[in-house]
Parts: C-alpha cells; structure tokens; sequence
C-alpha cells in the first residue's frame, strides 16, 4: 500500500521541491498552498510521478480547515503516513516598527499552523503505530538575525514543539524531527537578493557574499534537492529511532 504525505506550503519553492521528491518515490501527496492553480499542481505532479495527489486550499490560520484537510487524507487515501509542516511567511523590520499584525500572522502561519496540523492527524498515526511528523524550521531557530523578531521567535517555537512531539510520540511509533536550513536558491530568495541589493546600493554579487552567505562556511547556497533527500530519510523506517532532532543544513553556519 503507498503511503501518504501531507506536505503546507507545497505548491511553491521548498515544498514543492520536496512534494516532488516523494512523488518520486511513490508517495501519494496532499498539497496544499496558496495558488490558484493548486489543483493543477497536483495533477501535474501526479501524472509525471505515477502516484495520486489532491490541492487542499485550507488556510492555516483556520483550524477547522486544517482537521478538514486531514480528514480528507484519511478519506480518500486511507491514512496519514508524513506530514511535513513547510508552509511559511516572512517579514523584516525593527522590532519598534514591526507591524503587530506582521507577528500575529508569522505566529500563526510558521508555528500555531505546525501544531494544529500535528494535532489533526496525531490520532491515526497513533492508532497504526507508525507517524512521521517532519517540520520544516529554519537556521533561525536555532540562530538570531536582527529584525526577524516574529520570524526567530516562531522557528525556535517550532523547534520547540518537534521536541515535545518527539517525547510523547516515542511509544507510538510517532517521530518528529525539524530541519533548518539556511538560504535555499528559490524564486523568491532571488527576489530578495534584488530587493537587498537596490535597497543596500549594492551589487547582487555583494548582497551574495556579504550579506547572506556571510556567516557560511561554505560559500554556497543550499541545494533545493537537499531538504527533499533529507526528508526522505527522516520518512523512512529506517529512522524510526532518529527524533527530536534539529538537522541544519546551513553551509556550516551554526559551527560559529
């Protein structure tokens, strides 16, 4: 039987990248995204990988939608093998100037979204015996930046909470584990680097090395295929004893 993989934030960048990488190995996905054209992403993918998918527009600042999205997984694919908590938003200011609202909705959508969704589909992976809960992090939960008040405080939050639901988990078969990534080449880093480098009157290239890849060892970004193979492993049987665990993949950043 193809196990099943609910993926937020999937129908762009990282998520997408790694919706893609468990397509490929036969995974049956749930996407789930802000873009319009969410269902034809999952058709698309589906097609090119062989496997079944479905676009759930639920919004992860409603919790409702959040239980009806795994309801639906457990309708229409039979059960919830991984859910891997992606979805994401950003906002960069000083903490005097930082809008109120701003932090309201980066909580809601990087840290409270993470645990409702948990939440949702806790019971039948405890039920089976087997559950794998993967949440996306960032190197900015286990690092600060200035400027990224609201950012910082959700990412360390949902490092946090992988511990928790490692703990009680454990005797279940339930694992979590976070990844934090620093800089991962996407449309829209490279849209930041843009906005940076007019912003600061500097090149890209200077916006490149001074300022992003400042702090890493090495001078790279983080290859997209990275986190999916990553997230793969953690999925798997073999790191049924592998929890609690924060993974960077930062260029060696956190080393410092």
């Amino acid at each position: 039987m193809s196990k099943t993989a609910i993926i937020t934030g999937s129908t762009s960048g990282i998520g997408l990248s790694i919706a893609r990488s468990f397509a490929a190995k036969g995974y049956q996905i749930v996407f789930n995204g802000l873009e319009k054209n969410g269902d034809d992403i999952a058709a698309e993918v589906a097609a090119e990988y062989g496997t079944k998918a479905f676009f759930s527009p639920a919004n992860m600042l409603d919790p409702e939608q959040i239980r009806e999205m795994a309801a639906q997984a457990e309708e229409r694919f039979g059960q919830v093998d991984v859910l891997i908590n992606n979805a994401g938003v950003q906002h960069v200011a000083p903490i005097d100037e930082f809008p109120e609202a701003k932090w309201d909705l980066i909580m809601g959508v990087n840290l409270s979204a993470a645990f409702h969704t948990s939440k949702a589909v806790w019971p039948g992976m405890k039920k089976r015996g087997f559950g794998r809960i993967i949440n996306l992090s960032s190197i900015h939960g286990v690092r600060a930046s200035a400027f990224k008040s609201a950012y910082v405080a959700a990412k360390h939050g949902v490092v946090g909470l992988t511990k928790v639901l490692a703990l009680e988990g454990g005797p279940h078969g339930i694992t979590c584990n976070a990844i934090c990534p620093s800089y991962v080449k996407t449309p829209l880093v490279d849209g930041q680097i843009a906005d940076q480098a007019k912003s600061h009157g500097m090149s890209e290239e200077e916006v490149i090395d001074k300022v992003m890849l400042k702090k890493h060892a090495v001078k790279e970004f983080i290859p997209l295929e990275f986190l999916g193979e990553t997230a793969l492993f953690l999925a798997s049987e073999q790191a049924g004893t592998f929890t609690g665990q924060t993974v960077t993949i930062d260029g060696g950043w956190s080393a410092s």
